[in-house]
């Protein structure tokens, strides 16, 4: 049975259209919010200063229309084009298999297919483990074509750059490619003069976001990686305006980076776009929305969203299965046609093969 498996699966890997894929995490993001749009409790909370005004641009009655205000590309067209798991309302399931619940032991599990027990801190402490960016960026036709951009700072270690020769351009790091255009240039001067709201290690989103288009426009990566934060800072400052805000904004970068995959024929209908998120939030008492960790019940409770050609438009699943991060990684190289297998020895979790057609 299982050769049998692993024969149909290697058959319709080798089958796949998708030439190229971007990954696109939204640290903290709660899939409350999610699939029932704003949350009537927080708005009128204490954690929401201008109530009226985030009632107006974020509240309508029934779950389905709130969700549309929050995220419109995610439910007007990723979900109509594409497939969105983890609506628990449903019974359908997305989860951490790390206990840990925060944001390295979750970026760990994402991209490497496995949830060591190891990678229980935010220290920047170097990845032991391959990650898939690693993998992939060694498969013919992929060298020097994969690349990650994050506003976090922490993502050189996740993703072990020295030893996967992945660059990843974190915090303020800059882009030091002596081709670069004018843009990127400019970025490189801009970021350091924007406010430093999230610290000095922690950059904007939108710098983050406005790198990986320019970066994209002229490198042409076939594997592109952008780790949004500001969803988690608002979160922890207790702002439920700003976290809303923070992901509509972050809405919209994607939307806008879709439309430019579409209307570029590199890109054009080979792409598939995958979203997600390192680690859920709590729910009851209250105040537990602002936190994650081993000691929050429901921080292992997350969500994913899949738009490309090899992925039927089956819209917000609504079957009571549960999947888990750990099989992201093999899902995203399964996507691209490959097969990813460790070779530092560790396990990784199969692909969700309700991805594929």
């Amino acid at each position: 049975m299982l050769a049998l498996c692993l024969s149909i699966f290697c058959s319709f890997a080798q089958k796949t259209k998708t030439k190229n894929l971007i990954i696109v995490t939204l640290d903290g993001m709660r899939w409350q919010e999610v699939f029932r749009g704003a949350d009537s409790s927080l708005i009128h909370s204490k954690y929401t200063e201008d109530k009226e005004d985030v009632r107006k641009k974020y509240w309508a009655n029934s779950a389905v229309q709130r969700r549309k205000l929050l995220f419109p590309f995610l439910w007007n067209t990723l979900a109509v084009q594409g497939q969105i798991y983890g609506n628990q309302d449903l019974g359908n399931k997305d989860m951490l298999a790390n206990p840990y619940r925060f944001s390295y032991p979750g970026y760990n599990e994402i991209f490497t297919g496995f949830p060591d027990p190891r990678m229980n801190t935010n220290d920047p402490i170097t990845n032991p483990n391959q990650n898939v960016l690693e993998f992939i960026t060694k498969q013919k036709g992929f060298e020097g074509k994969v690349v990650a951009f994050s506003s976090w700072e922490r993502f050189p270690q996740i993703l072990n750059t020295h030893r996967s020769g992945v660059p990843v351009y974190a915090g303020y790091t800059n882009l030091k490619n002596k081709d670069a255009n004018q843009r990127l240039k400019y970025l490189n001067e801009l970021q350091h003069d924007v406010p430093h709201y999230l610290g000095d290690s922690t950059r904007l989103d939108f710098i983050t976001y406005e790198f990986s288009k320019e970066y994209l426009k002229q490198y042409k990566p076939r594997v592109l990686y952008i780790a949004f934060d500001e969803t988690d800072d608002m979160a922890h400052a207790g702002n439920y305006k700003f976290y809303l805000e923070r992901a509509k904004q972050e809405d919209g970068y994607i939307e806008s980076l879709w439309k430019m995959i579409q209307a570029d024929p590199f890109y054009k209908d080979s792409t598939t776009l995958l979203i997600t998120c390192d680690h859920g939030r709590g729910e009851q008492p209250l105040d537990k929305w602002r936190d994650h960790g081993a000691d929050v019940k429901g921080a292992e409770n997350t969500w994913f969203a899949v738009l490309g050609p090899d992925s039927p438009a089956s819209g917000e699943i609504k079957t009571t299965t549960t999947t888990y991060h750990k099989q992201l990684a093999q899902t995203m190289a399964a996507l691209l046609g490959l097969d990813f297998k460790s070779n530092a020895g560790h396990e990784v979790g199969e692909a969700i093969q309700t991805v594929f057609k």
